[in-house]
C-alpha cells in the first residue's frame, strides 16, 4: 500500500504552550489516496463460446466459472481477457478470434461494436429469434417455476432494418474517438458530434454517419443539420460545463408517411434565438416532407423535456399512426411502440388472448396513450385504462374521440394507488384485465388487487420475461397459464416481448 499526493497540516493544542505544546497531524489527500497493487487478471486462450446470455452477451464456461462476453457468438474460438471476476462468474473481452463460428453473420453497420446498440448483428436473424424463444422459455421455467403449456413459436419481425419510428440523437462537443482512430492519430476539423451516447461515458457521443434503425430520411436530416451547424459555427452542448446551443434532435416517422422533427436547444439570450430560427428554416426548406417541425428550449441541467413547452415552427404539433382503420395521434411527448408494424401483430395477439365477445368489462393497466384500449374497444362492452402519465391519458382520450370510440374511460395516477378495492367497487369488477407494465413488472400491491378482483382472464404483455415470470408465480395460486406467445419487436438486440394468457382456476 502506498500513499501519494498528500498535504499535511499541523493543528496546535491551545491548552498548552511552549515545550508542553503538542500537535495533531491531519493528512489531506489531494490526489489518489491509496495505491493498491492491482491484481493481475488472467488471459484465457482458445476458449470456445457456447451459448447466449441476457443483455446480448454470450457465454463461455471454464470449470465452474461462467464468463460473459460481448460481440461474440456461439462457436467462436477466442482469447479472453478477464476484465472483472467474482466467485462464480466473470466478465471478459475477446481480444483475439482464432476461429469464426459457422453461425456468425457479418455486421452491416459501420458503427457496430462502438455505439453499443444492435449487438446481435453478428447473429443471423433466424438465430436471434431462436435465442429469444429460449430466453422466454428459460425465464418462465427458471424464475416462474409454474406449469406451462407449449410455448408458441416466436413471431419474427418482417422488417429487420429501418423498423423504428423514433430515434433521439445527442449533440456533443466531445466526439468519441474509436480505438483505431486514437491508434492512427486521426485528426478531425471538428470534435463535435451528433449521435448516440457511448455506454459508460455520459459526456461522450459517437458521431453517427448512418444508422440502420430508422427510415433513411432520419440519416439525411441528421447529417444535414450537423453540416449546417459546422458551416455556421453553432455550438454543440457540453454535458459537463452545461454550455452550448444544440442539445438533442428527435425524429419520428409513421406508416402514414408523416414526419416529425424536434430540435432541442439551450438559448442563453435573444441573440442566440435568431440563428437558431435560421437553422429551423434551413431544415424546413431542405426537407419539405416534414409535416411537424417543432422546437424546445431546454436550459435545465438534464435532457428531460416532459416539463418543457413544445413550440411549432412549421406544420402540425402531431403526426398520426394507423392500425386497422384506427388513427392514433402522436405528439412530441407521446409513447408509442417503436416498431409500428410489429406492434400491430403484438396487439392482435393481445386481443385474441382476451377472447372478447362484446359483453366484457376490460381493465387496461399501464395503458400509455390507450393504444391497446382503443384497439380492443370494438369487441368489449367497456374498456377502462389506467396510466401514470397525465399527458398520455389525455392522448388516450383524444384517440378515442378521433375514432368515435365511446366505450372507454381513462384515469391518470400511480397504478398501486389507483387500482384499489374502492375503484373496482365504483367502476365494476373486470371480466378481463390486460396489463402491459414497464420492465420492472407489476408492483406487489397491484398483483394483490388483481387477485382480489378475480377477472376470468388476464392478458400479460411484457417487455421483460424475467419480471413477467416473477409476477406469474405470484398469480399462480389463482391463475393457470393457458397460452404463451413471444413477439420480436427489436431485431439485432436481445430484447423480446412476450404475451401470456392466464385463466382463473
Amino acid at each position: 500500500m502506498q500513499f501519494t499526493h498528500c498535504k499535511i497540516k499541523l493543528i496546535g493544542n491551545r491548552q498548552f504552550s511552549g515545550k508542553n505544546a503538542y500537535f495533531c497531524i491531519r493528512i489531506y489527500y489531494t490526489g489518489v489516496k491509496v495505491l493498491r497493487k492491482r491484481k493481475e487478471l488472467p488471459l484465457l486462450e482458445n476458449v470456445t463460446i457456447t451459448d447466449v446470455a441476457a443483455e446480448g452477451k454470450a457465454i463461455a464456461k471454464i470449470d465452474d466459472l461462467v464468463i460473459f462476453v460481448p460481440y461474440v457468438v456461439p462457436g467462436d474460438v477466442v482469447d479472453l481477457q478477464i476484465r472483472r471476476k467474482k466467485n462464480k462468474y466473470a466478465e471478459a473481452e475477446a481480444v483475439k478470434i482464432h476461429e469464426y463460428s459457422p453461425r456468425r453473420a457479418v455486421p452491416f453497420c459501420q458503427h457496430y461494436g462502438v455505439c453499443g446498440g444492435c449487438k446481435w448483428q453478428v447473429l443471423p436473424y433466424e438465430e436471434q429469434i431462436r435465442y429469444k424463444q429460449k430466453q422466454v422459455t428459460d425465464n418462465l421455467i427458471r424464475i416462474g417455476k409454474i406449469d406451462l403449456p407449449p410455448i408458441s413459436p416466436i413471431l419474427g419481425s418482417e422488417e429487420t432494418t429501418f423498423y423504428r419510428n423514433k430515434l433521439e440523437f445527442t449533440f456533443s462537443n466531445k466526439r468519441w474517438l474509436t480505438y483505431e482512430e486514437v491508434k492512427q492519430q486521426v485528426k478531425y476539423d471538428q470534435m463535435n458530434a451528433v449521435g448516440f451516447h457511448i455506454p459508460g461515458a455520459f459526456d461522450k457521443v459517437l458521431d453517427i454517419e448512418k444508422c440502420w434503425l430508422q427510415d433513411d430520411v432520419s440519416n439525411r436530416i441528421r447529417n444535414a443539420v450537423r453540416q449546417y451547424a459546422y458551416d455556421h459555427h453553432y455550438t454543440f452542448f457540453d454535458l459537463r460545463s452545461q454550455e452550448g446551443m444544440l442539445r438533442n434532435l428527435i425524429i419520428r416517422t409513421s406508416t402514414t408517411g408523416e414526419l416529425m422533427v424536434i430540435l432541442i436547444c439551450k438559448i442563453a439570450g435573444e441573440a442566440e434565438m435568431e440563428p437558431f430560427r435560421q437553422m429551423l428554416q434551413f431544415i424546413a426548406d431542405s426537407f419539405p416532407e416534414i409535416t411537424s417541425l417543432l422546437y424546445i428550449v431546454n436550459n435545465k441541467a438534464n435532457d428531460t423535456i416532459t416539463d418543457r413547452e413544445v413550440l411549432v415552427f412549421k406544420g402540425n404539433d402531431h403526426i398520426f399512426e394507423e392500425m386497422e382503420g384506427l388513427r392514433f395521434k402522436i405528439g412530441p411527448k407521446s409513447f408509442y411502440q417503436t416498431n409500428s408494424r410489429q406492434a400491430y401483430n403484438l396487439y392482435k395477439v393481445t386481443r385474441e388472448f382476451a377472447g372478447l365477445t362484446g359483453n366484457e368489462l376490460v381493465y387496461d393497466l399501464y395503458t400509455g396513450t390507450g393504444t391497446i384500449a382503443n384497439f380492443v374497444a370494438g369487441k368489449a362492452r367497456q374498456v377502462i385504462g389506467i396510466e401514470y402519465v397525465p399527458e398520455a391519458i389525455e392522448d388516450a382520450r383524444v384517440n378515442s374521440q378521433i375514432n368515435g370510440i365511446t366505450n372507454t374511460l381513462f384515469f391518470a395516477g400511480d397504478m398501486k394507488d389507483m387500482l384499489t378495492d374502492s375503484f373496482i367497487e365504483e367502476y365494476g369488477r373486470p371480466d378481463v384485465i390486460i396489463t402491459d407494465p414497464p420492465r420492472a413488472g407489476m408492483h406487489g400491491d397491484v398483483v394483490e388487487v388483481i387477485l382480489k378482483a378475480r377477472p376470468q382472464r388476464i392478458v400479460y404483455v411484457s417487455c421483460n420475461p424475467a419480471t413477467q415470470a416473477r409476477d406469474l408465480a405470484l398469480l399462480d395460486s389463482d391463475y393457470e397459464v393457458k397460452a404463451v406467445q413471444p413477439v420480436d419487436m427489436f431485431p439485432h438486440t436481445h430484447h423480446v416481448e412476450n404475451v401470456v394468457l392466464l385463466q382463473l382456476r
